[in-house]
């Protein structure tokens, strides 16, 4: 309800229309998209191409079974970052551009979210072969720490001072 009382007022700031602030909200949501897609793709291609590489053959079971569960995190962390432009598509043309922007959003969160599972994983799997479980946990716990007060405690932050406002 927040969330739909501050667009209202914005809109009457911007002095929009609600296709208007539907197309804004749309075209601001594909930029973000397009930063986190980058990095969830990136993340994915290292991934894959780790099986490949000599020293892969070494690795315990229980760090291939860390493995694959990370692949699966960043595999789900890039369909659920490119299914705004599925969804897109499915609706282009028929004036659902309000409930796209909403469900595209929704799924924008999911996808940082599993990105950050992933982006954990790997961490914990690279500190895990390199410097043993300890540093690997302490290094995932880190990272982890770092990635809630960035991606969800300041937005959340900022936008409880904006709601304050």
């Amino acid at each position: 309800m927040a969330d739909e009382s501050s667009e209202r007022s914005e809109s009457s700031e911007r002095n929009e229309t609600a296709a208007e602030r539907s197309d804004r909200n749309w075209s601001e949501l594909l930029q973000e998209l397009r930063v986190a897609q980058t990095g969830v793709q990136l993340l994915t291609a290292f991934l894959l191409s780790l099986p490949f590489q000599t020293r892969f053959t070494t690795i315990s079971s229980d760090e291939r079974r860390l493995y694959l569960a990370v692949v699966l995190l960043a595999v789900a962390a890039t369909g659920v970052l490119i299914a705004p432009v599925a969804l897109h598509r499915a609706v282009f043309q028929r004036h659902e551009k309000q409930q796209l922007v909403h469900a595209a959003a929704r799924l924008a969160e999911l996808g940082l979210l599993l990105l950050a599972a992933a982006v954990t994983g790997v961490v914990l799997l690279i500190f895990v072969v390199v410097s043993g479980v300890t540093a690997g946990v302490v290094a995932a716990g880190t990272v982890t720490v770092l990635l809630a007060t960035l991606w969800l405690l300041l937005p959340l932050g900022l936008r409880r001072r904006a709601e304050r406002r």
